[in-house]
């Protein structure tokens, strides 16, 4: 799949200007690569310990009921079961968690919520002996009325899924049952409406999207001497766990010792707590080490999912193409819980315009409490639901206006110098009109692939592939375009920090760097960076990646795009820490001997000390001889200020990033079967670290939005708040047949505000992948579709 590279001339850099092998700038392979590829990966899953345990969660059959009574009686009397664990068997007097409101329980409280919610707690030395025992576990259920949308959850005789919640404070939050919401008001959208030649509106739904990692939740907890617990598990933030696991086990911090352990891929998914507290208790409990592993089906309840929304827009525009005016209400199904909402609330409220200028806007956005499954954390964390619906105004926009759809994004498309909704200054390049172009420009696949000279149809060119449906009749070809913009970090004044311990000491005459954080490495390449930035600030070759554990500070959540960004920042800064004490220490012991030592700009490769003429002064090893430099810093991005609760002005972001995609599909409108032939992207990264990691996460975030554009949506019964499909049986998700070819082309305009000139990259494909394929196949088809995913009876006007 290819990939061009362009830095522009006159582009802004910070990037630190150092020539050593294996550095940034460099595609130096994965050091977990080989293994994951060759099975040899050791992930959570597969952790032993020959005294273990197994653990089994017993699960709520209903989505909203009463419990009135348990009987735990025939799973204890089971041979081999250890324990069994209710709400009245948990030790501490905090029995909640959360990772900003602490309103979930960690075993349901005479009361379940929805679908899934955990209920009890098996410990048994067999796994099956712990899953026959858990459905021996008698629960006598009292069900109580559902609330499943935004009309029975905002009706004046709604249940109130948490009543008495201390935080519903007046005016705005106006229902126990929204979680949050932020409105954003600038300009004055009445007004601006009187200048608009053209007014489209538009009514889009976006379904509920699983993470689907391929490794489900697992890990392994084991009591130790003192009275605590040693926590081996697959996460995405181990400080944030530990605070949400310490209280509810009655333990201080310092006695809950957390270790990542191999992570099957996380997408946002695992933000949350699963099984980590569960373990605990029940090795606490037994004085047993004990190891729970989700079944996919278990992993379908244990995560929280991608919110799905309802989103009602009206943009305005004068003849001559550009936008007066934008109002939109977005309202994101936040499930039983709040977990993330009132962050995803905040960018998908934030982010609703895209990148565009419109500088009169009326947008509000709400997350509602139901009784559907949790709903969370996922890659493009609420600015994937605008850019759908945003993107397809757009498109109506220029329809209406008879002009194309891209050179009518490119018109008002925002650029370094706009101020966005909230008031905010871009700051930094936004090459929006550049990365359109890009896709445009690039040559458009053959028509009619499928057709073999002489050899006949080759039907895995054709919709629906290999099930040879079709041989070409009443396919028809559309090709459609959307960009998007995200934010990179935590934003709306969250305290982001990220922490980095970086040691360099002489081993076997050589000197070796060690990086020790405590960054979730997901399969993102984390570790591959660290490693580079390393060898670049400190002219090493070896360089060791410590296990991230909760023994060094905080790196902050893997998610938000932040990471390379973040705790990147971190080891460059504790890297150039550790540089300066060499420095320092190679002055005192030579600096009498030669002057550049005092005058001259020095710089570390090569394993030496050089001047910036080149000028070799000092081995690094010989500075070192039996010391090391051993320093831990904490980094920080510039701060952000929360929106103000009833404007939506604010500083709220520390960067933004932008991607681009033009997707062409073939369809076949008998049997409405898609074919995606190409989704072709262009992104600015600021500057690539490593540009076979850059480029596999376009690729990964671009089949992402391909998944829920044409398939992917866990489906809830309305009548029940039961999920219907969770398995990849019934719940989709795009494989090597189904994912076209994604030609990449990556811009490098660096934001002098971060490290090296970077921005963050991962989220960004996600935005803009999924509008793009919807607008191809409504040019092909010549259909309005404003749900996600496509389904063939969309199509075939069989809905």
């Amino acid at each position: 799949m290819a990939n061009t590279r362009t830095v522009p001339s006159g582009t802004p850099t910070n990037v630190t200007q150092k020539h050593n092998k294996g550095g940034i700038g460099e595609s130096t392979l994965r050091p977990d690569g080989t293994l994951k590829v060759t099975g040899e990966f050791a992930y959570s899953s597969d952790m032993w310990h020959e005294d273990m345990l197994w653990g089994q969660t017993l699960r709520s059959t209903v989505a909203h009921a009463e419990i009135v009574s348990i009987d735990i009686s025939e799973a204890l009397a089971m041979p081999g079961v250890y324990s069994v664990l209710t709400y009245d068997d948990l030790p501490a007097e905090m029995k909640n968690y959360g990772l900003e409101i602490q309103d979930t329980p960690v075993l349901a409280n005479g009361r379940v919520r929805h679908h899934g919610e955990p209920v009890a707690l098996v410990a048994a030395d067999h796994p099956e002996t712990a899953r026959r025992a858990a459905a021996k576990i008698k629960i006598d259920y009292k069900e109580l009325p559902l609330v499943t949308d935004e009309a029975s959850a905002l009706a004046a005789d709604a249940p109130l899924i948490h009543p008495g919640r201390d935080d519903h404070h007046s005016g705005h939050v106006p229902h126990p049952n929204i979680v949050h919401r932020q409105p954003i008001i600038r300009g004055n959208v009445e007004e601006a409406r009187k200048r608009a030649d053209v007014i489209v509106e538009g009514e889009y739904t976006f379904g509920m999207q699983d993470q689907a990692f391929l490794g489900p939740e697992s890990g392994l907890a084991v009591p130790s001497e003192d009275g605590g617990v040693d926590l081996y598990v697959a996460t995405q933030w181990l400080h944030s766990d530990l605070k949400q696991i310490a209280p509810v086990l009655g333990l201080p911090e310092e006695k809950v010792r957390m270790t990542l352990s191999g992570v099957g891929g996380a997408f946002g998914g695992r933000e949350d707590i699963s099984m980590q507290i569960h373990a605990c208790l029940l090795a606490l409990a037994t004085n047993k080490p004990v190891k729970i592993v989700y079944n996919r089906f278990e992993s379908f309840f244990g995560h929280v999912h991608r919110h799905p929304a309802k989103l009602w827009y009206e943009h305005g525009a004068t003849k001559d193409g550009k936008i007066t005016h934008m109002k939109c209400k977005i309202v994101l199904d936040g499930g039983a819980y709040a977990s993330a909402s009132p962050a995803v609330v905040g960018n998908a409220s934030s982010l609703s315009v895209g990148p565009y200028v419109v500088d009169d806007v009326d947008i509000e956005a709400i997350a509602l409490y139901t009784n559907n499954p949790p709903c969370g954390a996922m890659r493009g964390f609420g600015a994937v639901q605008a850019c759908f619906a945003y993107e397809a105004q757009m498109d109506k926009l220029a329809a209406k206006l008879g002009m194309d759809p891209v050179e009518f994004r490119q018109l008002n498309a925002m650029e370094m110098g706009t101020i966005m909704p909230t008031g905010q200054v871009v700051d930094s390049p936004a090459p929006v009109a550049e990365l359109l172009r890009r896709v445009k420009a690039r040559p458009l696949p053959p028509e009619r692939q499928w057709e073999t000279a002489g050899e006949g149809a080759d039907v895995r060119a054709l919709p629906g592939g290999l099930s040879n449906t079709t041989h070409g009749e009443g396919v028809v070809r559309g090709v459609g375009y959307a960009v998007g913009i995200k934010n990179v970090g935590f934003s709306e004044g969250f305290d982001d920090y990220s922490t980095a311990r970086v040691r360099l000491e002489v081993i076997n005459g050589e000197p070796v760097a060690m990086v020790h954080t405590a960054m979730a490495e997901v399969g993102q390449g984390g570790v591959t960076v660290h490693a580079q930035i390393a060898r670049t600030e400190l002219g090493v070759t070896q360089v060791t990646i410590h296990p991230a554990d909760t023994q060094v500070g905080s790196a902050g959540s893997t998610s938000a795009s932040r990471q390379t960004y973040m705790t990147g920042g971190a080891v460059k800064n504790t890297c150039e820490a550790v540089r300066e004490a060499l420095l320092e220490m190679g002055r005192r012991k030579n600096g009498s001997y030669h002057p550049a030592w005092a005058h001259a700009e020095l710089l570390l490769e090569g394993g030496k000390v050089v001047t910036d003429g080149g000028e070799v002064l000092a081995d690094i090893a010989d500075i070192l001889e039996n010391e090391a430099i051993d320093l831990e810093l904490e980094f920080r991005h510039r701060p952000t200020v929360a929106f103000d609760l009833k404007t939506g002005q604010g500083d709220g972001h520390v960067q933004y990033t932008f991607a681009a995609h033009r997707a062409v599909v073939e369809v076949d409108t008998e049997l409405g079967l898609v074919k995606v032939v190409e989704l072709a992207t262009a992104q600015d990264v600021g500057k690539a670290l490593n540009m076979l990691s850059v480029v596999g996460q376009i690729q990964g975030g671009t089949t992402q939005g391909l998944g829920v554009a044409v398939m992917e949506e866990i489906i809830v019964d309305p009548k029940t708040a039961k999920v219907r499909n969770p398995s990849f049986t019934d719940y989709l998700i795009p494989t090597i047949l189904d994912t076209p070819t994604i030609p990449v082309d990556v811009l490098e305009l660096a934001d002098p505000n971060a490290p090296y000139g970077l921005r963050g990259l991962g989220e960004a494909p996600t935005l803009s992948s999924t509008p793009a394929v919807l607008a191809a196949i409504r040019q092909a088809t010549g259909l309005e579709l404003n749900k996600t995913p496509i389904r063939p009876e969309a199509l075939t006007g069989t809905l």
